[in-house]
């Protein structure tokens, strides 16, 4: 038997990448089971060779399916050697249809729960939810808060949503800490990212006014925070969280407690990469509205009309249940002013690299 056995889901992803990373160097004792979908075993297999292919086992399986799709030997296995459970994985893309979103973010969670509930030395779920399970509200979101009657933007929040309140429902048998980590970007001291989206969409539309010698236009309601972390602190929060016994039972806001407006972050970023002010004010509803046109939609870097509404959207999310706990292990979100340097640089060394385009959903 395994001594500290902990299984991840969303390997070899652009966080369980890391969290994997972080969970071999924190314990020396330690040993994962990466479940990964089929079609990336080969490059999760070549994940764990890069960081050690001796402490991670690579199962291939779905977790779509009852018994997470892997045979039922491995499955028993994993009942009474599974010690911790990091359930990362998910259908992030904002325009995701329905099914594959109910399919993979809602039967997924609840595969993954059945299995918590029945794993003989169970000590924590550690699940990774997100900020947008409020939806449409608007002013203040508390941490303990989930369900208030909100409508959702896209199947992205209202199925991750719908998790979370089984995951809630579950946390009487199941020892459990929630993590609702807000956007998030590269890497605060690199800027590492594997993928240009999100407010990256913005760095596209400078550039491409940088090249064209245009104005830079300047879109998103001028009150309106958004609320970006960088991947390092998500992955230093979760480690820190999990090894809490304080946390079981908490949902922890991973957000910026002091998150600057969408128009900051643009002038932010207009000053790194472009060395000047944005300058065109576009109304929010006709961004939103002239995105669903193929060519208009190019001159903002392929930027989806379903993303706008996040640097429109007047919410904040109170932060003190994870201030209180992060605190304690000396850990607190940087401001985007801190890290917006490594994250052009690392935009400006790959923005023409097909590799780092948004890929669609599945």
């Amino acid at each position: 038997m395994a001594d500290r056995l902990t299984l991840v889901t969303g390997f070899p992803g652009f966080i369980g990448r890391r969290l994997v990373s972080a969970i071999l160097q924190s314990d020396p004792d330690a040993q994962v089971a990466a479940l990964v979908e089929g079609r990336m075993a080969d490059a999760a297999r070549s994940a764990a060779e890069e960081i050690d292919a001796g402490r991670i086992e690579v199962i291939a399986g779905d977790i779509a399916e009852r018994g997470l799709g892997v045979p039922s030997a491995t499955y028993e296995r994993l009942l009474a050697e599974v010690r911790t459970v990091h359930h990362l994985a998910a259908i992030y893309d904002l325009s995701v249809p329905l099914e594959i979103a109910q399919r993979v973010n809602v039967d997924g969670t609840g595969n993954v729960l059945e299995l918590c509930a029945r794993c003989e030395h169970l000590e924590r779920l550690n699940y990774v939810s997100t900020a947008y399970v409020a939806g449409k509200r608007k002013g203040v979101v508390y941490e303990h808060e989930l369900v208030f009657g909100q409508e959702f933007k896209n199947h992205y929040e209202s199925t991750k949503f719908q998790a979370e309140v089984w995951v809630r429902e579950a946390m009487e048998k199941v020892p459990t800490t929630i993590y609702r980590p807000a956007i998030v970007v590269g890497d605060s001291r690199t800027g590492e990212t594997p993928k240009f989206d999100g407010p990256y969409y913005m760095l596209r539309v400078i550039a491409s006014a940088q090249q064209s010698g245009t104005p830079i236009p300047q879109f998103g309601r001028s009150g309106a925070t958004i609320n970006v972390v960088p991947v390092d602190f998500v992955v230093d929060a979760l480690m820190a969280g999990a090894g809490d016994a304080a946390a079981i039972g908490q949902t922890l806001h991973l957000v910026d407690p002091e998150p600057v407006t969408a128009s900051d972050v643009l002038g932010l970023l207009s000053r790194e990469y472009a060395g000047r002010e944005p300058g065109l004010r576009v109304p929010p509803r006709l961004v939103s509205a002239s995105l669903k046109v193929g060519t208009v939609r190019r001159l903002y870097g392929g930027a989806p009309s379903e993303g706008i509404v996040y640097l429109n959207h007047p919410v904040r999310f109170d932060t003190r249940q994870a201030g209180d706990l992060l605190a304690r292990h000396g850990l607190r979100c940087p401001g985007f002013k801190d890290y917006v340097s490594p994250i052009v640089r690392f935009f400006r060394e790959h923005e023409d690299d097909p590799a780092y385009a948004p890929k669609p959903a599945a």
